[in-house]
């Protein structure tokens, strides 16, 4: 995303334009730096550009990747956020300034896979959200997860968390997790050795023989360790093709710049609580990503600005 956002109006009147510094296509010049001390609820993992500016692994990376020429590529961004062989349950922290990377929690205890280590590089694209108040036709009457597309990286490449990667998109997998659409896109790193003879779903089959199996079935269980039911699958569990996978990621990047520039949370009336809850909270925090210094916004400030809240 370049140019310019919309400022939705407290009062309701025309949205204004927001500018917003260029987002990054690739990895270059960025660098991660550590806050907090590892294995505590404090621990996070920040990225900063080549000025020491920290900035936002979510909103500020193009879900397109950019090579040195500025010219867009056929592979798309991929944020690490998981490195294989481990079980750590790192994610992109959404609802903090600059989403930083942090271990997941729950009730005060941090989170692990209790399944064991994870075989594939997992992590998110940027720049994409599954939207909760978005049903697909092919989610089994389920709302997206309120978080970025989640992405399995099955390259040799050990990456690790914040790292960004450019990568090739191969098919998705349409799993149920806890009554919510959570789609699992699959690619491979762009320089991995296998890249140039896996080109869409059926040659991961063929050149990586149970692979695809072995994705499929590491969901299913994961949670299993922790006293809830194996997760399913729509779709007949099937994965589905690059072409299908692509449709997924472009109508997921046009709800995160709904929800970035406030669109989604004018449209929400209709929404139960909880839903209302989970955007509001989200597109504020977006607000502030796009705009370091609001002050040159006066006309989008609420009373209670200063608290660091937006009031739509």
């Amino acid at each position: 995303m370049n140019g310019e956002q919309l400022v939705p109006l407290k009062d309701g009147g025309e949205s204004k334009p927001l500018k917003k510094q260029s987002s990054f296509g690739s990895d270059k010049g960025l660098s991660t730096s550590e806050r907090g001390q590892e294995d505590t609820l404090e621990y996070r993992i920040d990225t900063k550009n080549d000025e020491g500016k920290t900035i936002s692994l979510w909103h500020d990376i193009n879900v397109n990747h950019i090579d040195t020429d500025g010219n867009e590529t056929e592979y798309l961004n991929f944020v690490c956020e998981i490195p294989k062989f481990t079980r750590k349950k790192y994610e992109i922290a959404t609802d903090e300034e600059f989403t930083p990377i942090k271990q997941d929690e729950k009730k005060g205890k941090l989170r692990e896979f209790k399944k064991g280590d994870i075989f594939f590089n997992y992590g998110c694209l940027p720049q994409t959200w599954e939207d909760p108040t978005f049903i697909h036709p092919d989610a089994e009457g389920c709302r997206g997860d309120n978080d970025p597309v989640d992405v399995c990286e099955i390259g040799a490449r050990i990456i690790q968390p914040g790292k960004v990667r450019p990568v090739k998109v191969l098919g998705v997998l349409m799993m149920i997790d806890e009554g919510e659409a959570d789609w699992k896109v699959i690619t491979i790193d762009a320089d991995d050795k296998w890249a140039p003879f896996v080109n869409d779903i059926d040659d991961v089959e063929k050149e990586m023989p149970g692979m695809l199996d072995a994705i499929r079935e590491w969901y299913r269980t994961y949670k299993i360790p922790d006293g809830k039911p194996p997760n399913t699958f729509g779709l007949g569990e099937r994965f589905m093709d690059k072409t299908y996978a692509k449709s997924i990621v472009d109508e997921c990047h046009h709800a995160w710049k709904e929800l970035i520039s406030g669109e989604k949370h004018r449209k929400i009336d209709g929404e139960d609580e909880e839903v209302k809850k989970l955007v509001r909270k989200l597109s504020r925090n977006s607000l502030f990503e796009l705009a370091p210094d609001l002050d040159v916004h006066p006309e989008a400030h609420p009373e209670d600005f200063e608290d660091g809240a937006l009031e739509f």
